[in-house]
């Protein structure tokens, strides 16, 4: 065990919290996958439900660790190679995407012969990230026009967004906004900013009245987003409605301590209970404190992300941890936000714990790059620790040799001071 934590290298911190998130995410989806165990005539058997997810954790913890040993400067290369596959990705995810619990899912495709679903909007999120960060950390270098970064920068940006956007807008919002902090963070100028901001808000505005216009022209989910969003600012009971009440009644329930591990009521009937609603589940069985404790961690991994992009010593790297890292919190914290109601219901897991194949490990790939950043911190410090170990181990060898050369010249010069006749003399 030893060797294997001497192994892991990085921010040490981020491992504990990535950890102690993983694991403890066994207990609530254990617990709250009764319900989906019980459909179709299923035996209510979870110990399949957890054993599935034991898998994705392992597997996940295996891609963070093969990920951070990966110079991270070599995914500013990749990034500009894997952005037109993943406009292929979207593209057939969005005309061929899989039906899921009858759902409208043109999120996922199926991935032959292993028989799992893959969100390809999280693998482009990544992706996308990390090419935003290369570009800013390239016009460090050279002088930056508004029309070279809007054909270098933003129409990728858009195309990304644009074939995310009409089958998932939470994604593809959250993914604008990261990308635009990215942006201030990177120092692109703020009217530039506010230029693509209005920008954003016309195609998307043209976008919706396109789709009242022909509502069967292709793939879109415009009437779900108008009926979460009627549901949320009306009275008028809707599917969301059921959703958000069961939800609420989970946390109501909890109170301060929680009903106790594997006790939650509401798992049997809230839908999606150990996926998009799990945080409501956490609460109804551990409590207030159980759910301040999970979001206390929450932030002190976003805490993290700070201290280690304020140590990164290059502009790609510090851009990067923020990137990858912020949207990781920043989805938690919508998936709590909409627990208790404070946002629509937008489809968003709550990483690192809720269930998922795909999810799990794209957030896993993210944490392997941010640790990969770490990591070089630490080679660095390293190298400058051995730097000065040597110069103090040259220094105390060159002070040993003049001392032994002070010694020869002091001892040569009294044997000729013994040989000397006058000498002699003089003592006599």
């Amino acid at each position: 065990m030893k060797n294997l934590i001497n192994s892991l290298h990085g921010d040490k911190v981020i491992w504990a919290l990535v950890a102690f998130l993983a694991v403890f995410s066994f207990m609530p989806v254990f617990s709250a996958s009764s319900n989906l165990a019980y459909m179709r005539h299923g035996t209510g058997n979870t110990l399949t439900y957890l054993v599935k997810h034991a898998v994705h954790i392992i597997i996940g913890f295996f891609i963070i660790y093969k990920v951070h040993k990966v110079p991270y400067h070599y995914f500013r290369g990749l990034s500009i190679f894997i952005l037109p596959v993943v406009w292929v990705l979207l593209g057939y995810t969005l005309i061929k995407g899989t039906v899921i619990d009858g759902a409208n899912a043109s999120r996922w495709i199926q991935i032959p012969f292993l028989g799992i679903s893959f969100q390809t909007s999280t693998f482009a999120a990544i992706v996308l990230y990390v090419y935003v960060a290369r570009y800013l950390s390239k016009t460090r270098e050279t002088p930056l026009t508004f029309k070279s970064s809007l054909v270098e920068l933003w129409v990728p940006v858009f195309i990304t967004l644009g074939l995310i956007f009409p089958a998932n807008f939470s994604t593809a919002a959250l993914l604008f906004a990261m990308v635009l902090m990215i942006a201030f963070i990177g120092k692109y100028p703020l009217k530039y900013i506010g230029l693509i901001l209005a920008l954003a808000v016309a195609a998307a505005s043209f976008f919706v009245l396109l789709v009242i216009a022909f509502p069967k022209a292709f793939p879109n989910r415009v009437d779900t987003w108008k009926s979460r969003i009627e549901n949320f600012t009306s009275d008028k009971p809707g599917e969301d409605d059921y959703q958000i009440e069961k939800a609420k009644i989970a946390i109501a329930s909890g109170n301060v301590y929680g009903l106790g591990p594997g006790k939650s009521v509401q798992k049997n009937f809230l839908p999606q209970s150990s996926s998009d609603f799990i945080y409501a589940i956490i609460v109804e069985e551990y409590g207030l404190m159980g759910g301040l404790t999970i979001l206390f961690f929450y932030m002190l991994l976003l805490f993290r992300f700070v201290v280690a992009s304020h140590k990164a010593n290059t502009l790609f790297g510090k851009l990067v941890v923020i990137g990858l890292g912020f949207p990781i919190v920043f989805q938690a914290l919508i998936n709590m936000a909409v627990a208790v109601e404070l946002l629509p219901v937008t489809g968003q897991t709550l990483p690192l714990i809720s269930s998922g194949g795909s999810s799990v490990w794209m957030t896993c790939i993210a944490l392997g790059i941010i640790l990969s950043v770490t990591k070089k911190e630490e080679e660095i410090a390293q190298e400058e620790a051995d730097k000065q170990h040597r110069e103090k181990a040259l220094q105390r060898l060159i002070d040993k040799q003049l001392l032994e050369e002070e010694a020869e010249r002091v001892g040569s010069q009294g044997q000729n001071e013994e040989d000397n006749p006058m000498n002699a003399v003089l003592n006599r």
